[in-house]
């Protein structure tokens, strides 16, 4: 273990192997000082190779250098002062509008006069305020070196378990960092420098680096890029023109058909059809509940609104789920090409759902199609994610023991790795669903008819009461869906 210990701190070997061994003596925490390790502050933990304690408490130290450097050199009445220069212009103003009403005679002259009074007042105050600020430099100095020691002692108690903890990594992992090197005391020094030195003057003398202030940037940039953007979306759009307009009018082909089965639909067949797939797929319980929810669908007058809605919510549902299993079953299997769609999904989950409005209704128009599109790119990560998630988790020992047993690659997906995997893929189906049915509003925004539509309206014209009533609508289809897929 002694030997150990040596290889891995490299230098004061001694000192760490009693530390070590005393802490090793019993599980948890043992306490230690290391006021090296207080004294370098985070440049020891930069050099030791723990850079998240090295952020941590070069964020904690330069807090207090804040203070101190404040202290010593800030300008701390420079808030008062451009208040008592503000003031001074405007009672200069004043006193300019008193002149020209004495010659004229004004009637408005003694309340100027009183204005300016309280203005010359207001100033002496600021002023006054401004240097006693300026004076009350050693406060900050007082709060910046305690806030400085308690760091200090915090850093020595800590450093040693720390330095432990990854001594026990390295020992199961020996590419963890271990030893003392002098380039990460180096690069450690450096950032600790930076951050220091740029956070006390910008604290302390806001002026005097005008670069601090601000990001170096150039507006015309932004609008360089913008118009950029737009010429792309323009050519996209013209060039693709005949494969939004099929996208389009299939869209709305598999909206106008599940709307024929739910709407035009006598309303007992479907309340009947959906209240039996209650019960076959969760039991007695559910079923009751969803008969009840439909009832609050019905005569809250909700009823075509609501079947509107899970018409939009199916049809996008339905593409999600019907091209993100097999995506997700070929990333699965293919992780280079995972690696190019992962970040595609970290983008359509990431972006906030009413700025990818923008290309949809700019490619394809606004209505119902547009909120299919809109509702499908928040929806599909999920089912896609969950399926590859599923897969990997297959044991590799099953698919190896079918293998043997002489399993062809359709056999083992169809019968091994789908039955497996089947749980969590059902889990990314139920997550689909219930994030699409979660654009209902925002779909609404670009002509989606619906039960968002209702919610909009209430926004619009602050019927807390109608909007109360349109959301519970939404929470009722969202449950009945969730306990439907995810029954028995």
């Amino acid at each position: 273990m002694n030997d150990l210990i040596d290889q891995f701190v490299q230098t004061n070997q001694p000192y760490y192997r009693g530390t070590f061994a005393r802490m090793m003596e019993a599980p948890g925490y043992r306490l230690t000082t290391n006021w090296a390790a207080a004294l370098l502050g985070p440049i020891w933990f930069g050099a030791r190779g723990l850079w998240s304690w090295f952020l941590g408490v070069l964020l904690l130290e330069t807090a207090a250098y804040i203070q101190i450097g404040r202290g010593l050199f800030g300008d701390l009445g420079r808030d008062l002062r451009l208040r008592a220069e503000s003031i001074a212009e405007t009672l200069a103003t004043r006193e300019q509008q008193i002149e020209a009403a004495e010659r004229t005679g004004a009637s408005s002259l003694d309340a100027l006069k009183r204005a300016a009074a309280s203005l010359e007042t207001a100033y002496q105050d600021a002023l006054a305020a401004s240097e006693a600020a300026a004076a009350g430099g050693w406060l900050y100095i007082v709060v910046g070196l305690a806030l400085l020691a308690v760091i200090k002692g915090m850093v020595a108690v800590l450093a040693n378990w720390t330095l432990e903890g990854q001594f026990m990594r390295w020992r199961s992992d020996p590419s963890a960092a271990s030893g003392w090197s002098n380039r990460r005391f180096l690069i450690g020094a450096g950032i600790s420098a930076v951050v220091v030195g740029l956070s006390v003057i910008k604290f302390a003398r806001p002026d005097a680096v005008a670069l601090l202030n601000a990001f170096p940037t150039n507006k015309a940039w932004r609008l360089d890029v913008g118009d950029g953007v737009q010429a792309a979306f323009d050519w996209t759009k013209t060039s693709g023109r005949g494969f939004f307009d099929t996208l389009t009018i299939g869209m709305r082909g598999l909206l106008d058909a599940i709307e024929v089965v739910l709407v035009q639909t006598p309303w007992p067949v479907v309340a009947l059809v959906i209240i039996m797939l209650s019960y076959l797929s969760a039991g007695p319980r559910v079923a009751i509940f969803t008969g009840a929810a439909l009832a609050y669908l019905g005569l809250l007058d909700f009823w075509e609104k609501a079947m509107t809605t899970v018409a939009l919510l199916g049809a996008a549902a339905m593409i999600s789920i019907t091209l993100g299993i097999p995506l997700g079953i070929f990333c699965a299997r293919r992780p280079k090409v995972f690696g190019v769609v992962r970040p595609i999904l970290d983008f359509m989950q990431s972006m906030p759902s009413f700025v990818y409005l923008i290309p949809v209704v700019a490619f394809i128009g606004s209505g119902k199609p547009a909120g299919v599109v809109a509702t499908m790119i928040f929806g599909s990560p999920p089912v896609i994610r969950f399926t590859v998630l599923g897969l990997q988790q297959v044991p590799e020992t099953v698919r190896e023991a079918a293998l043997a047993f002489g399993a062809t690659p359709r056999y083992l997906l169809w019968r091994v790795d789908l039955p497996l995997a089947a749980k969590t893929i059902m889990a990314g189906v139920n997550q689909t669903i219930l994030l699409s049915l979660a654009m209902v509003v925002v779909a609404s925004l670009i002509g989606a008819k619906g039960l968002g539509e209702d919610v909009l309206e209430a926004l619009q014209f602050a019927a807390a009461g109608q909007g109360i009533l349109a959301g519970l609508a939404i929470l009722f289809c969202a449950l009945i869906l969730d306990r439907i897929v995810a029954g028995k």
